[in-house]
Order: C-alpha cells, then sequence, then structure tokens
C-alpha cells in the first residue's frame, strides 16, 4: 500500500471532518489565501499541492502561487500534481506493463531491488479495446465476437493476468465488461478518495484522451501518453503549468428533439474554434444544474476533440443522484456531499470564479447536427448534411467513371447528377438479390464509444426510434453494416427490461460486443460482397456512428467518409442507408402499405424517453453488473498463466515481446547533442493525428507489419490489428506512419506509409520502416516536418514509441497537440516549432534538404534554451522555438526519456 505523504504542513491547513460514524483527515483550502476566488478546478490542484507538501519538489511558494494565480497571465509556474490514481485500457495498458516488465528486469541488471517497480497507487486497466466486430446482425453475434477475440488475444490476456498477480495495485477489468470511461464513472470513480485516513478528491491520470469523461462527476483527470502514466504509477508527480481556465456558461435547457451529441457537438465547435489546447475549461451557470450527469459525462469525453487538458463540472446534488443510482454506497455519497460543501466544491449556480477567458451558451439554441466528413469539430447541422455531403464527395472521388465495369455492372448514369458525383453499383447479396450502392451509401452504423453508450437518454432514444421503424415494416438497409457496441452490459439489461432488445435486433443492430469497436477502428471487414464494389469501384462510402473520432482511415480501411451522430441518428442512418438522403425532410423508406415514413415518424417524444428511463433503471442493475466486476468469466480464470515478479519472456510471440528501450543503459546520463547531417522522414500538412503516425487498425498483408507477421507464421486472417500487437514493438515500429490515409508531401502521388529513400541512388519511393533501417545503417538521424496541431487525437504513446525508433530524433511542427508533444520529450524527441507565422511551405522546405541543429546542447548546463539554430543544405536557416514547456520535461530529455529518468530515480532512493 501507498504510504501516505506526511505534508510541511506550511498553512496549518491539517484538520479533520467528520461524517457520520467516521472521521477524516482533511487540507483546508481555507487556510491558502485566495483559494475562495479560483475555479473549481484549481481548488483541486491546490488540495492536492497542501497534501502532498515537501518542501522540496512542492513547496509553501508553489502553493502561493497557485492562490494568487493571475488568471490573465500566461502560463509559467510550475507545479508537481500527483494523481490519485491511474487508469488505462488494454491498448495502452498492454505496453505499459510490458515497460514496467522491462524495467524490473532493468532494475534488476543495474544493481537495484526488482520489487521497486511496483504501482505506488491504484492502477486499474479495462480491457475494452480489443474486440472486433466481426460477427453482426444475428443474435449469437456477441458469442462469436467474444470467442474470437480471446482466440486472437490469448497471449495479450495471459500477460495482463500475470500482471494482475505480479504487481501489487493492478487490477484488471477482464473482456466483455464495458468501455474503460464507462466503467470508469459508472463503478470505478470515487469522487472523493479515501485512503489511509484521508479524504481527498479523486483525481486521475489515464492512457485514453477521453479520461476527461469522468470530468462530468467532478473528478479532475485527463488523458496522458503510456509512457506518462507509467511514471505517475511509480509514484512520479506530473510536471504541469498551472492552466489557464476557460469559463463556459450554461444557460437555459435542450430544446425537445435534441441530444447530447448535438450539444456535444456544438460545444466541441466552439472550442476548438476558440482555442483551448493546454488549457482547462470549466461549465458553471444556471444551465449546469439543468444538465443531467450522462450528459456531464458526454461532454468531458469530448474534451479532446476540442484540444482542452480538461472539460470539468463541479459536484452537486446531480453529482450525488448519480452516485446513489450506480451503486456507490451511502457513507460514500454522504462524505462526497460532505467533503464538496466544506470544501467549496459545492456547485453555487449563480457564482462566478475568476476565469481567463469565457463563453456562453444558451442551451436552447442547440439544433440536431452531425460532424464530418473527418474531424470531430466539424459540425454540420442536421438539415443541411445532405448538402454538405454533395460538396464534400467531390474531395474523395476520381473523375474516371470507368473503374471496374469489368468486374460489376455499372447503370449508364452519369458521372455526376446535379453536380453530385455519382457511380451506382450493382451488388448480388449471397442470397442472390441485388441492390445498388453508390457514392456515399452508409456502408457502417455503428452504436459505439464511451461518448453517447454511456448515456441513457441517447440509447434509449435510439431504441424507440428502433421500435416504430419496426412498427412501421422497416429495417436496415441490406448494404449496412449495423452494430451495437455499448459502454458497460447495464445498456443491455435496461433494454431487455423495457422490452427494446427485440426491435433493435429486427433493424440489424444486435448486441456484438461490450467494448469500443467500430469507433476505435475495430468494426470489421464489410461484407465481401459490398467490400469488392467499393475497392473496384473506388466508391466513396460513409460510416454513420456514435463516436467521438471519426479521422481518416480508422473507422474501416474501406470506407472514406465518416460521420460521428447521435445514436437515434445512428439507426436513422442505416433505415435511410445514404448520405445523400436528406433525413430531416426525405422518407427514410416506405411502411407496409406502402406510404413514406419520415424520420419525424419515427423520432421519440421527450417524454417517452424520460418514461423508460425512469421505469428501466435502477440501481440493483449497477450492483449486479460490478459486483465481481475483477474476476471474469470462466474463460478469463481459465487463462493459464506464468508465476514470479518478472516475466518469463517467450521468443517466439507475436504479441508480447520486450522491448529494447533499456538496452545498454548506465546510471550516468549520456549529454545531449546537437543534432547534424539529418534527413526528412516525413513532411506532413495540418491536423494528422495519432491515428496517422500509429494506426489502431486492420493491418495490410503487403506492409512491412504484414510481411513481418507472415515471417513469423502469422495467417492473415489472425493479424488482429495494431491495436492489439502494441505490446510487439516489432509491429508497431513497422506500423508507425503505416495509415492507409496518411500524405507524406516528399513522395508526391502516394497514400500510406510511404518516404523517398535518399541513401539510395535516385532517392526511389519506399516503405517508412525500410528507409529508416537504410538511415539509421549509415548512422543519419532523422526528421519529422509538420504543419498545425500535430498529433491530435488519441493520446498514443506508440505515435512517440515508434516515431523514436524509427531514429527520429527531432519533430518541427507550427503547433502540437498537448499529449504528443509530452510523448515525444518522454521518447527522447526534440519537439520544435517554426518561428510564429512560418511553416514548411512559407520557408521554402521541400524535405529533400538535410538538416542541422545547434544551441541543443544548452540543456547539459541545466536550462533549457528558448531556441535552437536550424540550418539546411539549402540555405534556409531560422530559429526554432524548444518546445520543452517545464523544467521536468527536460529531465527527461537530458535522461534520454521519462522511463530512463523514473528508473535511475528510483534505483537512487
Amino acid at each position: 500500500m501507498k504510504e501516505t505523504v506526511v505534508s510541511a504542513n506550511s498553512f496549518d491547513a491539517r484538520s479533520t471532518l467528520r461524517v457520520g460514524d467516521e472521521s477524516y483527515e482533511i487540507f483546508r483550502l481555507d487556510k491558502v489565501e485566495g483559494a475562495a476566488r479560483l475555479p473549481y478546478s484549481l481548488k483541486v490542484l491546490l488540495e492536492n499541492l497542501l497534501r502532498t507538501e515537501d518542501g522540496a519538489n512542492i513547496t509553501a511558494d508553489h502553493i502561493r502561487a497557485l492562490g494568487g494565480w493571475d488568471s490573465q497571465a500566461q502560463p509559467s509556474q510550475e507545479i508537481q500534481f500527483t494523481p490519485a490514481r491511474v487508469i488505462m485500457q488494454d491498448f495502452t495498458g498492454v505496453p505499459c506493463v510490458v515497460d514496467l516488465a522491462t524495467m524490473r528486469e532493468a532494475v534488476k541488471e543495474l544493481g537495484g531491488d526488482p520489487a521497486k517497480i511496483n504501482p505506488l497507487a491504484p492502477a486499474e486497466l479495462v480491457i475494452d479495446h480489443s474486440v472486433i466486430a466481426d460477427k453482426f446482425g444475428t443474435k449469437d453475434a456477441f458469442g462469436q465476437n467474444v470467442e474470437l477475440e480471446y482466440g486472437r488475444n490469448k497471449e495479450r490476456y495471459q500477460f495482463l493476468r500475470w500482471g494482475q498477480t505480479a504487481f501489487d495495485e493492478f487490477k484488471v477489468v477482464p473482456p466483455g465488461t464495458g468501455i474503460v470511461h464507462q466503467v470508469n464513472i459508472e463503478h470505478l470513480a470515487r469522487t472523493v478518495m479515501v485512503r489511509n485516513g484521508q479524504a481527498y478528491p479523486d483525481t486521475l491520470v489515464g492512457t485514453d484522451s477521453h479520461t476527461t469523461m469522468v470530468n462530468g462527476l467532478g473528478v479532475l483527470g485527463w488523458g496522458v501518453g503510456g509512457i506518462e502514466a507509467e511514471a505517475a504509477m511509480l509514484g512520479q508527480p506530473v510536471s504541469m503549468l498551472i492552466p489557464r481556465v476557460v469559463g463556459f456558461k450554461l444557460t437555459g435547457e435542450l430544446k425537445p428533439g435534441t441530444t447530447a451529441t448535438d450539444l456535444v457537438l456544438t460545444i466541441t465547435e466552439m472550442l476548438r474554434k476558440h482555442g483551448v489546447v493546454g488549457k482547462f475549461v470549466e461549465f458553471y451557470g444556471e444551465g449546469v444544474a439543468a444538465t443531467s450527469l450522462a450528459n456531464r459525462a458526454t461532454i468531458g469525453n469530448m474534451s479532446p476533440e476540442f484540444g482542452s487538458t480538461a472539460a470539468i463540472f463541479p459536484i452537486d446534488d446531480e453529482t450525488l443522484k448519480y452516485l446513489r443510482l450506480t451503486g456507490r454506497d451511502e457513507q460514500q455519497v454522504a462524505l462526497v456531499e460532505a467533503y464538496a460543501k466544506e470544501q467549496g466544491l459545492w456547485l453555487d449556480p449563480a457564482a462566478e470564479p475568476d476565469f481567463s477567458e469565457k463563453l456562453e451558451l444558451d442551451l436552447a439554441t442547440v439544433v440536431p447536427s452531425i460532424a464530418g466528413p473527418k474531424r470531430p469539430q466539424d459540425r454540420i447541422v442536421l438539415a443541411n448534411a445532405a448538402e454538405k455531403f454533395a460538396q464534400d464527395v467531390c474531395n474523395y472521388v476520381e473523375d474516371d467513371d470507368e473503374a471496374g465495369k469489368e468486374s460489376f455492372p455499372a447503370s449508364d448514369a452519369p458521372a455526376s447528377s446535379n453536380g453530385v458525383p455519382t457511380r451506382p453499383t450493382t451488388v448480388t447479396a449471397p442470397d442472390g438479390s441485388t441492390y445498388e450502392i453508390d457514392h456515399g451509401a452508409v456502408t457502417v452504423a455503428a452504436i459505439t464509444s464511451c461518448t453517447n453508450t454511456s448515456n441513457p437518454y441517447v440509447m434509449v432514444a435510439a431504441a424507440l426510434v428502433a421500435k416504430k421503424a419496426v412498427e412501421k415494416g422497416l429495417t436496415r438497409k441490406p448494404w449496412v453494416k449495423t452494430t451495437l457496441a455499448p459502454g458497460s452490459k447495464v445498456v443491455t439489461d435496461y433494454f431487455d427490461k423495457a422490452g427494446l432488445t427485440p426491435y433493435l435486433d429486427k433493424v440489424g443492430f444486435n448486441l456484438v460486443g461490450y467494448g469500443c469497436t467500430t469507433c476505435i477502428g475495430n468494426s470489421g471487414p464489410l461484407p465481401e460482397e459490398v467490400s469488392k464494389a467499393v475497392n473496384e469501384h473506388d466508391l466513396a462510402v460513409t460510416s454513420v456512428l456514435s463516436g467521438n473520432r471519426n479521422f481518416e482511415g480508422r473507422i474501416n480501411p474501406d470506407v472514406k467518409m465518416n460521420y460521428l451522430a447521435s445514436p437515434p441518428l445512428v439507426v436513422a442512418y442505416a433505415l435511410a442507408g445514404s448520405m445523400k438522403v436528406n433525413i430531416t425532410k426525405d422518407a427514410l423508406g416506405t411502411d407496409t402499405e406502402g406510404n413514406p415514413v419520415f424520420l419525424k415518424d419515427i423520432w421519440p417524444t421527450e417524454a417517452e424517453v424520460n418514461d423508460v428511463v425512469a421505469n428501466a433503471i435502477g440501481e440493483d442493475m449497477f450492483n449486479k453488473s460490478y459486483q465481481d466486476v475483477f474476476a471474469g468469466d470462466a474463460q478469463w480464470q481459465a487463462l493459464s498463466i506464468p508465476t514470479g515478479n518478472t516475466f518469463e519472456w517467450d521468443p517466439q510471440s507475436t504479441y508480447v515481446r520486450k522491448p529494447p528501450y533499456f538496452e545498454g543503459m548506465t546510471m550516468e546520463t549520456t549529454p545531449v547533442s546537437d543534432i547534424s547531417g539529418a534527413r526528412v522522414l516525413a513532411k506532413l500538412g495540418d491536423s494528422v493525428t495519432t491515428d496517422h503516425i500509429s494506426p489502431a487498425g486492420a493491418i495490410k498483408a503487403d506492409t512491412p507489419a504484414g510481411q513481418y507477421l507472415t515471417e513469423h507464421g502469422v495467417e492473415r486472417r489472425d493479424f488482429n490489428s495494431y491495436g492489439s500487437r502494441r505490446g510487439n514493438h516489432e509491429v508497431m515500429i513497422r506500423g508507425t506512419f503505416a495509415n492507409i490515409r496518411l500524405r507524406n508531401q516528399i513522395a508526391p502521388g502516394t497514400e500510406g506509409g510511404y518516404t523517398r529513400d535518399f541513401t539510395q541512388d535516385g532517392a526511389p519511393v519506399s516503405f517508412i520502416y525500410d528507409a529508416s533501417q537504410n538511415y539509421q545503417a549509415a548512422g543519419t538521424p532523422l526528421v519529422i516536418l509538420a504543419g498545425k496541431e500535430y498529433g491530435s487525437g488519441s493520446s498514443r504513446d506508440w505515435a512517440a514509441k515508434g516515431t523514436a525508433l524509427l531514429g527520429v530524433k527531432a519533430v518541427i511542427a507550427e503547433s502540437y497537440e498537448r499529449i504528443h508533444r509530452s510523448n515525444l520529450i518522454g521518447m527522447g524527441v526534440l519537439p520544435l516549432q517554426f518561428p510564429e507565422g512560418t511553416s514548411a511551405e512559407s520557408l521554402g522546405l521541400t524535405g529533400e534538404e538535410t538538416f542541422s541543429f545547434s544551441g541543443v546542447t544548452e540543456l547539459n548546463d541545466g536550462t533549457t534554451p528558448r531556441t535552437v539554430k536550424v540550418t539546411t543544405d539549402s540555405g534556409v536557416e531560422f530559429d526554432a522555438v524548444v518546445r520543452i514547456d517545464t523544467p521536468g520535461e527536460a529531465d527527461y530529455y537530458r535522461n534520454g526519456g521519462i522511463m530512463q529518468y523514473v528508473l535511475r530515480s528510483l534505483i537512487r532512493k
């Protein structure tokens, strides 16, 4: 058990709070001058500092600085935040546990005690990213998909079960239970933590960017890379600057017919436009009290899509109501209420804390919306969706209408109709029936993802749309792959209790699994005949999903355009079958008597939804689902596992391999050096996401990763996904920059993981991995050039790990998303920024130059240079801004990475 930090208590803040028959030690915020005016989120940070004040890393001056926070100043004061716990999902969690196992061996080799590598705070991992929606549309789809999941992932699951026995404070929620963020808000979150007699705000970091969903419960936490989470598990505080806090005032109430999804897409658009990267967002005002906990969680979940670090709501009666509903015991609920009121953390709807910036939204102005075709912030008013699709599809189709005519009969329709590209293609189903698909066909309709499947109002609305559709005689179009993947078993329980499951089944939304599925890229293959038609005719088909991510190449390799929508709209688009249909006014189909059926005919009223929610959901469901959540089913318990506190690596494994991070490491650091003679591995544009850098989805056979698996005896059907292979660095290095939609400007005309290899005569186009191997063999360092928002999206540590292992020493971008910049430093890669107002294009950089970086060595003197001089052999010179933002990050970089820093620190203790 983690030892309680004995606070220096410079402010005499230690006190006692009595709740019922229990007494708790607390640290009073009102002992710090200025605390009362602080936003809720900064009060939580202030308590964290008071409780962990050690006189060295956390001092009275840090506490005074936070109490005296200047809301209008730019962040400059570094503080050390100690999260109460860490949460992980399996895609990022497996490499975390791999790293911990490797660190144990490295400690042993350096003469230390391997047992020091052990979580010092609760670390909980939920296996939710591995299930793939291979089977769909049948009653046994769930069982078949779980069977396939265990078959593919047995090695990974054995490894995680070993971790659960080998590491203290580490617990695993087995497969088939739910999505990490929904399990977190429904069960794992404490809101107020109790540990060793102390009560304090529940805080956390998580290895998934949507960790912020728990902000809806008043819990401060955010996503970090796996490498940063490992450090937090091992007792390292998170180094951060006191952030700016954006106050977002909510007024009014949502109008009937609008959903939480419509609200969150509106907020996402507003905040992304405003600019909140690196800031906290905090919701306040009368409208907060009118916002259900489920809607708050949906908003918090989307924080990474706006770009903020967190998006938090204070604690109030709505919080307590949710805690009771989800089975938290009465003493815990009473403690949350008493603690929040005692510490000034209770919502006052009339209060207006000191904020750095302010925005306001009248909830009554929100209208039905979707977002797409490739970014969550690109909101489209639902009534304009068909018209907007007609404009956007032109960016996704070729002019040539001859593609594939020899394989599939296409009609004689012109290449465009009313200016909208068209390529009607006849498809023959396995039963011999035929149908026609075209650009815009909805080939995936998925009720998926933590964002919306945790919200009973939108889930019940979707089921009621299905019920009314069935009663009218409607069903999905035959080319639509329909899937239902809730975030917890509670969802299917309340569907069953309300009698709604049969209707979802009849429309094709059968249960496929409890996990992320489509939102993470595990949509599974399209039906073979649909996939063949799409590829041979180069059709720009679409997906509609109730998720939070719709980046290029993420959802399905056959699908070019992806749209985020509420669960009831996902059902509606499955009925319509095409984005060309204006579902606000066009018929979705015809009833049993041949009459047109419109969306308004099957859309449930607010009263209908509320009635089902009130009568079908109860505390007993949550108690039943979570009563033995860590035990798992018979399949989980039957997995054989090795014993011992160091792992027995299997040299034949293609899932779990010992990574090379600590090879040749010594206790002494190697001085930082300047970089010279560097070549560009990739020159990229704006909004390159971590999905572009390290995809999570399918592995193609003709790529370096596919070739590696084939060479190691893995059949194509067993390739699984990049996400599931994250415990094997050999696969992941080969998959870095391998997204099928990546456009590397050094290799124009290509799409995917290609570059030009300047170690070869003529600099031929080659796979990025192959070129990297040649550069590394020649001793040539590599650099990445990028545009704005580099590394946006998921908190994917492999996007940084893979970059480092490819031999990249520096990245120069116009701007970064927070987590990826931090992860690059954590892997010893230098993040640089083009001077304000400049870019690779404006500086005339082609990517064919040789680069040198001078001034980096200033870091050896214990300081961080503001800029470094970049020179090229083409004569271009500029001063790049060094994006090592805190002294803590500088320490990580000097050590060659965060893991090396932590390892040395633990051994020296």
